[in-house]
């Protein structure tokens, strides 16, 4: 499974995950820090990405449009990267089970 994170997180978290997220990216990596919301949610959707974020807005917009693509809603604040890493770690297996739920989006705390 591949995540896109949002703006609002690190592009080194592509790298502290590839292990468990393989081909995950960064919307800055791509180019698109600019892009609004509902861009984000398109490109995510067409090229099989989950995204994540720690705003509630992507959350809103999964119970609204549901999926895909699937939302994982970090509801942590702002942490340093390598801890968001640890979080992703943990709940890996959670998050594969989320891929293949009916679940528009996933709240990890």
């Amino acid at each position: 499974m591949k995540l896109l994170f949002d703006q609002n997180l690190s592009f080194k978290l592509c790298d502290h995950v590839a292990e468990l997220f393989p081909n995950s990216n960064h919307v800055r990596l791509l180019g698109m820090e600019r892009a609004d919301d509902r861009t984000l949610w398109q490109y995510a959707a067409a090229n099989g990405y989950m995204l994540v974020s720690l705003d509630a807005d992507f959350a809103e917009m999964a119970a609204l449009l549901g999926p895909p693509p699937k939302v994982i809603w970090l509801r942590r604040g702002n942490q340093p990267t390598t801890l968001v890493a640890k979080i992703l770690r943990t709940h890996a297996e959670a998050i594969d089970a989320f891929e293949r739920d009916t679940a528009a989006c996933m709240e990890i705390y």
